[in-house]
């Protein structure tokens, strides 16, 4: 079993210096995998990355996220994918099975129901509690702060740093480390991958 993540930027056209959103997806891509044969920008602002550690796909997707919201006005449709591969491609558009089928189907569907992350798998009951919890995450993340945004990102890639440490990183005190995870209600959403982690397991 292997997990996909499919996404498109949105609003991206509207930037005017698009080598900066491409510059920093690269970079969120290539955090979530050394290897460059796992994902894959194409067709102008959509990418496509294979996690095959299923049980980080939600995490990984909120760390992408974070990413693109540290630029003022841009954020990211997600659609995750989570199934068998029956091919290994030398890249990830060329790979198939259940986990790339289902990815792109659901990114499809994101535009119309203006839902900004999304899960498919197998298991419709797995999916649609899953989907109910994402779509009330998304009330928060889909309105991260630049500064919100940014501490996400930071406390994801450093996840056992204390507040003192992260707050050395952008020169702010540990208090006001502590207000911007809140905002960002980092805690709910970590817990939220915690549970996502469990209910994958049991697939």
């Amino acid at each position: 079993m292997t997990s996909v993540i499919t996404g498109d930027i949105i609003n991206s056209r509207k930037q005017k210096e698009p080598e900066i959103w491409i510059r920093t997806l690269k970079n969120a891509l290539s955090n979530l995998s050394s290897e460059t044969k796992y994902w894959e920008l194409y067709r102008g602002d959509s990418f496509q990355i294979e996690i095959t550690d299923s049980s980080y796909s939600f995490i990984a997707a909120i760390y992408i996220k974070a990413c693109i919201k540290m630029i003022k006005g841009l954020d990211v449709r997600l659609a995750i994918g989570i199934g068998n591969k029956t091919y290994d491609g030398k890249n990830v558009t060329e790979s198939n099975g259940d986990a790339f089928v289902f990815s792109g189907e659901v990114l499809e569907t994101l535009k119309k129901e203006k839902q900004n992350l999304k899960i498919k798998t197998k298991h419709k009951n797995t999916d649609n509690e899953l989907n109910l919890y994402f779509k009330l995450a998304l009330i928060t993340m889909d309105n991260w702060s630049v500064n919100s945004a940014e501490i996400v990102k930071l406390s994801i890639e450093n996840p056992n740093a204390l507040q003192s440490e992260l707050g050395k990183l952008v020169g702010i005190n540990q208090n006001a480390i502590s207000n911007r995870q809140k905002r960002a209600h980092l805690e709910e959403i970590l817990e939220l991958d915690r549970m996502y982690k469990h209910k994958i397991s049991l697939l």
